[in-house]
């Protein structure tokens, strides 16, 4: 029997007709499924007879053997499709591939860019109900961003250059489940300034708590991928984080981020006098020179020291480190004073984790984790703001250590 042909006019009439009502014309009931559909089997039809051509061609007897149906989903409708076939069964269709179910993009790397973008699994699976009709379990979603996992190991350890300029290193923190607990473990990070100026991420590395011992295996890691040079690395105050950096980069100079050293004072200074014990801190750091930032540190303690011993032995103790920059000219004290782009960098996590509430394992996190970063490294497209005049008083400080690794 004959199959009766698509009524294009009829098609046209009703589709008006639905548009006037209101109807969608993307989606899962969408007035372009017909069209879709009568357009697809004409493509098949159209390949089958193509193949047959070559087979005859080639000096091979074949021919059609009728047709099968699978149901096909797309991001404009569901419907069964006819799909043509051969007697040998050497045709293999390419509009619509065997054992293809979803058409118009790949099925696992939305489901994979969704994840990305910070969706919980069960979003994912509300979001590919609603659009495609799309029945897909959290379990096989999982399996699915798992094939991100050997992309992620191949990351982790591939080559590092020999130099890094600038290195900000710190922890952000992420509920995990853990043998039946919910525990808050450590995401170690390290964003490293390349010579030419632009960020690059190292690595992610997890533990469960930030400590200077595991920040020296973070350490031996990046040298055993091929760094062989730290000139600045800027941290915070966690005790025993700068030896841990001078013991395998004896010659890298440690900055201690002074925002993180203003945070920490005000967990010990009242709030009536917060507002002014900021004021004279500003002082200390915002110094046009080391030695007047010196004597506003004095100043700061004959102030304070009576009421706030603490703070002010905290400032004395970590003076070494925190004064780091004043050996350095304006233009590179504000790229290494704080921690800044690895405190921006942590932000754009959270805002795509808050949500998360508890990750059921550290690969979880890891993984969820590399394809944010993916996605904000591809935004790291400038080099460091101010660069050129940057590097040119680094390879004025540092001269060969710097030179040597140039392409310049």
């Amino acid at each position: 029997m004959e199959k009766q042909k698509f009524d294009f006019e009829s098609f046209q009439a009703e589709a008006i007709s639905r548009l006037r009502a209101g109807d969608a014309v993307l989606g899962k009931e969408g007035i372009l499924t017909p069209l879709l559909k009568q357009f697809l089997e004409k493509a098949l039809e159209g390949e089958v007879e193509a193949h047959l051509q070559e087979e005859k061609a080639a000096g091979r007897t074949n021919r059609r053997n009728g047709k099968g149906t699978k149901r096909v989903k797309t991001s404009s409708g569901e419907f069964e499709l006819e799909t043509p076939r051969d007697r040998l069964g050497s045709y293999e269709p390419e509009i619509v591939k065997k054992r293809e179910v979803f058409l118009g993009e790949d099925l696992e790397s939305k489901i994979i860019m969704l994840y990305a973008r910070g969706m919980s699994y069960e979003d994912i699976r509300g979001h590919l109900s609603e659009a495609y009709g799309l029945d897909i379990s959290s379990g096989k979603i999982s399996l699915i961003t798992d094939k991100v996992l050997p992309e992620l190991e191949a990351w982790q350890s591939r080559p590092l250059e020999p130099l890094y300029t600038i290195l900000y290193l710190d922890a952000v923190h992420f509920k995990v489940r853990d043998q039946g607990r919910v525990q808050n473990k450590a995401l170690y990070n390290v964003i490293g300034i390349k010579q030419d100026g632009h960020k690059e991420l190292l690595g992610i590395y997890m533990a469960e708590n930030e400590s200077a011992k595991f920040w020296l295996t973070v350490l031996s890691d990046l040298q055993a991928r091929g760094v062989e040079d730290i000139l600045i690395a800027c941290i915070d105050n966690l005790s025993g984080f700068a030896q841990a950096i001078e013991s395998l980069f004896p010659k890298a100079l440690v900055q201690l981020c002074i925002v993180h050293q203003v945070r920490n004072t005000l967990r010990y200074v009242t709030h009536e006098n917060s507002k002014e014990v900021v004021a004279d801190l500003q002082s200390i750091y915002q110094a046009p020179s080391l030695e007047l930032a010196q004597s506003a540190l004095t100043t700061f303690e004959h102030k304070w020291g009576e009421k706030y011993p603490i703070v002010v032995k905290s400032w004395r103790n970590n003076w070494p480190r925190l004064s780091t920059y004043f050996d350095f000219p304006l233009a590179l004290r504000k790229a290494i004073y704080t921690n800044n782009p690895i405190e921006s960098y942590h932000r754009q996590l959270r805002k795509h984790t808050k949500n998360k509430g508890v990750f059921p394992s550290d690969m979880a996190v890891k993984k969820l984790v590399y394809l944010l970063t993916k996605n904000i490294m591809d935004k790291w497209t400038l080099p460091m703001r101010g660069w050129p005049l940057v590097v040119q008083q680094l390879a004025i400080i540092f001269e060969e250590r710097l030179t040597r690794h140039l392409n310049i």
